[in-house]
Formats: structure tokens, sequence, C-alpha cells
């Protein structure tokens, strides 16, 4: 009979034989250590398979970010620049955005400024798409205008796009616009993304005008709207309580062959829920349907919150029911309004039906507002 001792190495020495075989991918993946997450990356270095795997490293860097084991960010990174690799300019910028990841803007600039590798407008642009995650105004300024002629780099319009972003994301809205006309006049005219960024900055802050110049600008010049630019001139409609006019665009998208998503049928039946139009948001989630499409969890969450507010129960239960079997919930609130109105209207099983799929969601509702929802259902 075989000792428990002798039968505990032998399952130790048949794991440490097993290791080695196993992929290395494989076992990044599973390591939850960060010291033997760096360990594993350091003693594989030089491995092609995973020195070529950017999602590998990305992965890695961002479990490491999460831990705060910002050192070891360093050394890995720092190690893969002395490298052959590291003369490859792609390699360059793939360094750059992981320090960008971590949030080691410093560390990436350090890596754009001292690179092995010939900078061009790729590195600078993913240098410069991490300095404008810092939102640093004067930085992003200062590399726009000191590091083009310092390493004879001419921008392009992701260039443009990525400032533009850094702009309206802290609010500089004129500065953006005029940096749009500049870039222009410099021969490097903007495309859908540069006028979709700055529509929906515009809109936002409810510059409405400015917003819907943009708009006809980018027409006039020729620029063809893509699904993001339409869904935010729909979003802008909805929001000025035109949803006759978001109707009409998203017909018009049609005709010119873009095909309108999930937003851009959850942007209408809003509008049109919100304006007090409610068959004409049933209609909507009907072609929806009659298409092909399926609603996502935010189209129901629209539909079952208005139909209820306008005590149609029965077609919110149903829609209620469906979503709910997806494992897409409504939020409590709307729940809660859904039970009440099926008890008033002496529709008790219903509701019991609609507590049953509440019980069974993944990840579960926390018990209060369980208590919440039961109580919704045996208020007398």
């Amino acid at each position: 009979m075989l000792s428990l001792r002798s039968t505990s190495t032998r399952r130790l020495c048949h794991s440490a034989a097993d290791s080695p075989l196993r992929p290395i991918l494989q076992r990044l993946k599973s390591e939850s250590d960060p010291d033997a997450l760096f360990q594993l990356f350091q003693s594989n270095a030089t491995n092609r398979l995973l020195v070529e795997n950017r999602f590998a490293f990305r992965d890695a860097v961002s479990r490491l970010a999460a831990a705060r084991r910002f050192d070891h960010i360093e050394r890995l990174l720092e190690h893969q620049k002395t490298l052959p690799h590291a003369r490859r300019e792609g390699f360059l910028v793939r360094i750059i955005t992981l320090y960008g990841r971590a949030g080691m803007t410093a560390h990436a600039l350090r890596t754009f400024h001292h690179a092995r590798a010939r900078r061009t407008v790729k590195s600078f642009n993913a240098a410069l798409k991490v300095l404008a995650l810092s939102r640093n105004l004067h930085s992003v300024l200062d590399f726009l205008s000191l590091v083009p002629p310092r390493y004879d780099i001419q921008l392009d319009v992701f260039s443009v796009n990525i400032a533009i972003k850094a702009f309206c994301d802290l609010g500089k809205l004129q500065e953006a616009y005029l940096f749009m006309v500049e870039s222009e006049n410099k021969g490097i005219p903007p495309d859908v993304v540069t006028y979709t960024t700055l529509m929906n900055a515009f809109y936002k802050s409810k510059r409405w005008e400015i917003g819907n110049g943009l708009w006809n600008r980018m027409v006039l010049k020729g620029c063809v709207p893509t699904l993001p630019a339409f869904n935010v001139r729909v979003q802008f409609l909805v929001t000025a309580r035109r949803a006759w006019d978001a109707n009409k665009l998203m017909g018009l998208m049609e005709k010119l062959g873009v095909e309108p998503d999930e937003v851009t049928f959850n942007l209408v039946i809003k509008g049109f829920c919100v304006a007090g139009y409610l068959d004409m948001a049933k209609r909507v989630y009907s072609a929806l349907h009659g298409k092909g499409g399926n609603p996502n969890a935010k189209i129901y969450q629209t539909m079952i919150h208005y139909l209820c507010k306008s005590r149609d129960f029965d077609v919110a239960y149903t829609m209620c029911k469906d979503s709910m079997r997806k494992n897409w919930f409504p939020d409590v609130n709307t729940i809660c309004m859904l039970l009440e109105g099926l008890k008033g209207s002496g529709q008790i099983d219903k509701g019991i039906v609609i507590m049953t799929l509440v019980r069974k969601r993944v990840p579960p509702f926390a018990s209060r507002y369980l208590a919440s929802m039961q109580s919704a259902l045996s208020r007398s």
C-alpha cells in the first residue's frame, strides 16, 4: 500500500513535469499573483509567441496596474525596449500605448523621446493620445507645437482628431473648432470623425446652432455621415424634443444605405415616449423586429418604463418577461411600478411570474431590492 507521503511526492513531481508543457499564454492568463505574473513574463521575455502577442501584454499590464505594481510594469516594458524588436516603430507604439493604459504618462513620453526606432506620425499619435488622457491642456498644446518640428513629423488627420477629442474632453470647444480650421488651412481636411467629435461636444453643451452648422458643413464638404455621426444627430433631435425629425432622419439613413443600430432605435423610441407618442414608439419597436433585429437591454428598459407610466401593463408585462428571460432586467423602480400596476389591475398571477424571474437573476438582486419588489406586489 502506498503511503500518503509517497503519493503526495509523486503528485508534486507530476505537476512539475507538466508545468513547462502548459502553453505560456494559458499560464499567463490563469496567473492571479502579480509577482508570479511578472516572473512568468521575465522568464519568457524572448519567447516570440509572447513578444508578438499584444493582447497578452495588454492584459498583463492592465492587471499589474490594477494591483498598483507599477514597478513591475516599468521593469517589464523597459526590458522589452532593450530587445532587437524595439527598433521597429510598431513595437515602440505598443510600449507607449501600454504605458498609457497604466497611467504612466511620463514613461510613455520618455519612451517616445528616447526611442531607438525612427519616429513618424504613428508613434507621435500614440504619445499624443496618452498625453490627451492626462487631461493637461498645456502639455497637449506644447506637444503639438514643439515636437513635430523637432523630429520632422507631419501631422495627419488622426493627429487632428486626437487633439480635437482632447480639447472637447476638457471643455475647450472653441479651441477644438479653431484647431480644425487651422489644420484644414494647412492641408489636413477634417474627416467624418472630426465632425462627429465636434458635433457631439457642441450638442452636449447645448450649443445647438454650432452643432447644426457643423452638420451642414460636413454635408456641404462632401463628407458622408457614418452611423456614429447619424446617432449624434439623432441624439440631438431627441434631446430637443424633435422625435418626428429623429424618426425621419432614421428613415433617411436607410435610404443612404446606413443601417440604424440598437442605439438609433433606442433613441427614437425614447424620443417618442418622452414626447407622449407611445403608439409611435411601439411602431418603431415593431419595425426593429420586422427587420430581424433584436432589442437590447436599453430598448427594453425604455419601453417597459414608459408603458408602465402610460398604464399599459399588459404589453409591459410581455416585454418585461421576454427581457428577463434573456437576463436583461429593468431597473428596480420600473419593476416595482410594473408589479404595482399588475396588482392594481387584478393580475396578481402575472406579478408572481415577474417575481419568480426576478429571483432567478444572475447575479442576484441585493436582498433590500428583492424586499422592495416583493413589497410592491404585496402592498394593499
